[in-house]
This record gives structure tokens, sequence and C-alpha cells, in this order.
């Protein structure tokens, strides 16, 4: 008598396909910057759309200028961000003074346009202390040089603006690359689980520093990794502002409304290396997809959008760029201008009261100091 063939219990196949029909990617503006999705516009004037704009055509000059500045030895430690302005800036756009920006090293820009005066940022680069104390109006957390770590940071600062009644929220930021480690998964499960104020933030650029995200994971997208945490995740189309804007707004309102965190995932591409230490794109990347994402390059898309509503022109973006270019040079004076970090300024810092072990070592760095 033949075997009966046990019959499966779950159908894998369905059970994948139904949960990834269930991120599909939002996208208001196309890459000929034409509305899309009417239904999905954000409430935004004629004056915070040109603003926007405005801080995302800096940033790229400030981006290219800190390329620049790094090649010259000027800056220390610095992670190209062109591309990812959209999924940046207008995610910072969309928050109020009061919320707090746990960032990754990619994401000076959003400390920047929070409050973060620019020779900081510079200074931040370098090395030195003072690019990571904070003002006392920033609620912002320095970069975080551990990738994912923020996540769980973020997890307990949400939770501790839930415990004190603050109506504002905690935002992170990760890469793909980020959304592979442990601290990850930690992050969004602690905060769903305890329903805190949290906006996790994965800016997929597609290869972390060199691995493809196909290879990172088997699920089809890194939103859907919020199901496992009970928490909501959304798919964003990175290269789109408006987009972008209108899934953390409403993160936002979700999270001060007391139904906990939310995971965005935003599709995007960095134009430039992984960072300025040595990286080559080219020897994971084809030129032919460099094109391919150019030609949904951010502010292009915003451009064209704005110049259909008479809201931009060459004059203007002309103006910010020069703008950029003035501000860039008078922080970096200013950045040269702090007197040089030494070994007892990281001692003293360091500590409240210094080791008994240390105090020997401060004299004798003291004395070499002093020559």
């Amino acid at each position: 008598m033949a075997a009966k063939t046990k019959k499966s219990v779950l159908n894998f196949d369905k059970q994948r396909e139904a949960i990834s029909k269930q991120f599909e990617t939002l996208q208001i503006l196309n890459e000929k910057g034409e509305v899309v999705n009417e239904a999905a516009m954000p409430n935004l004037t004629d004056e915070q759309l040109v603003e926007l704009m405005r801080r995302m055509v800096y940033t790229r000059i400030l981006d290219q200028r800190s390329i620049s500045l790094n090649r010259q030895g000027r800056l220390g430690f610095y992670a190209p961000t062109a591309g990812q302005e959209a999924s940046q800036l207008a995610s910072e756009f969309a928050l109020e003074k009061q919320d707090w920006i746990l960032p990754g090293y990619r994401d000076v820009p959003q400390l920047i346009w929070h409050g973060l005066p620019l020779y900081q940022a510079f200074l931040f680069s370098r090395g030195h202390f003072k690019g990571n104390q904070m003002p006392e109006d920033l609620n912002a957390l320095s970069p975080q040089i551990i990738i994912g770590a923020q996540y769980i940071q973020t997890a307990g600062v949400a939770l501790g603006l839930k415990k004190r009644g603050k109506e504002a929220v905690a935002i992170t930021y990760t890469g793909d690359g980020g959304a592979s480690q442990g601290d990850f998964y930690e992050g969004i499960n602690f905060a769903g689980a305890f329903k805190a104020p949290a906006i996790f933030v994965v800016q997929n650029n597609r290869f972390a520093i060199s691995t493809p995200v196909e290879k990172q994971s088997a699920a089809s997208t890194v939103a859907q990794k919020a199901v496992a945490a009970g928490i909501p995740g959304i798919q964003v189309d990175g290269m789109d502002a408006l987009a972008v804007y209108a899934a953390v707004r409403e993160a936002r309102e979700r999270a001060v409304r007391g139904e906990g965190p939310t995971l965005i995932e935003t599709l995007c591409y960095r134009y430039g290396p992984h960072t300025m230490a040595g990286d080559d794109p080219t020897r994971y990347r084809t030129a032919e997809l460099d094109t391919e994402w150019e030609q949904k390059d951010p502010l292009v898309r915003f451009r064209a959008f704005l110049e259909a509503k008479g809201l931009w022109n060459e004059e203007k973006e002309n103006e910010v760029i020069d703008q950029a270019k003035e501000d860039i040079k008078e922080a970096i004076k200013k950045a040269d201008a702090e007197p040089k970090q030494k070994v007892t300024d990281l001692m003293s810092i360091m500590y409240d009261k210094m080791p008994y072990n240390l105090e020997e070592q401060y004299e004798i760095y003291q004395e070499k100091e002093s020559k």
C-alpha cells in the first residue's frame, strides 16, 4: 500500500505574498514631479514647500563642499548624503522643535536643520568633543557610530517622553544594513510593547556598506519587519519629499496620541561612497544602476513640482547656493578658530572625579602639552 502524502499545514508562499502586498510603496510625486496620489498630499503651504526645497538644495551644496573639505584634509570622518535629501530633510521637516532626534553617522543634516550650528557639525567630523556638545535648546543625541545602536536608545528616550507626559516623539535613523542588526529588533520590539512614541526610519539605500539588500534579508521589504513587533510599518519612496513628509507626519500624530511607534522604510540611494574613508562603490554598483537612480533625484523631482506651481526658479536656487557656500566658509573659519583638542581635555570631561589610575597619566600629559 502506497504511503499517503502528508498535507502541509502552511501555505507559506501564499502567506508571504499576502504580507508583501500590504507594503506597497507610498509615492506622491513621480519622477517627473507630477502628483500621482492626490489623496495623500500633505497639508503644506507654499511657503513651507519653498522652505523644504531650500533646505534640500542647501544640503546638496553642503555635501559637495564637505567632500571637498574632506579630501583637503580639513574634515575628518564624513558620510556623503547626496541622493538622500528627501528622506533626511522631509522627515525632519515633519517634526516639531520639542521632538528628539537620535541620528546615525550619515544623519548630520537633520541635526543641522533641527538646530545644530554648522561649525559644530564640522567639529564633530573632526572628532572634536565640542562637536558632540548639543546646544541646550536642541533635543538630540550625538550621531551614533555603532550601527543600529540608536534604535535601542530611541526606545528608551521615547519611553521617557511618555512617562513624563511630553507631547513629543523620538525619531531615529539607520540604513538597510542597520536593519540587520540585533539592536534594530530589540528597539522596535521594546517600543512596541510599551507603546513608546518613537519613529524608526530605515533609509534603504540598497547596499549598506557594500552588501546588496537582497543578500541581507529574505524579507521582500524592511517595512514588513514591523509585523513581528506588532507595530505599523510603511514603505515610502525615499526620493519623494512629499511622500516622506506625509508618512513621518502621520507617524508623529499617531505617537503623540498614544498609539505607539511606527517603522518607516524609505527607498533611496546614496550617490557617493559609504564614507570618505576609502570605500569604492564601483566595486559593488553598476553604472547602469547609478544612472537609473539619478533619474529619480529628489531635487530634480521636487524642483519640477515647484516650478510647475510657479514657486521656484533658477534665480531662487542660485541665491540658496550662494548662501550655502558663504555659510560653509564662515562655519569652517569658526571651527578652525576653536582651540585644538588635547588629551587632557578628553580626560577631564570624561569623569566628574578622575580615577586614581588616571591622575598620574593626566599630570604626564599636562606637562607634555604645556611645552
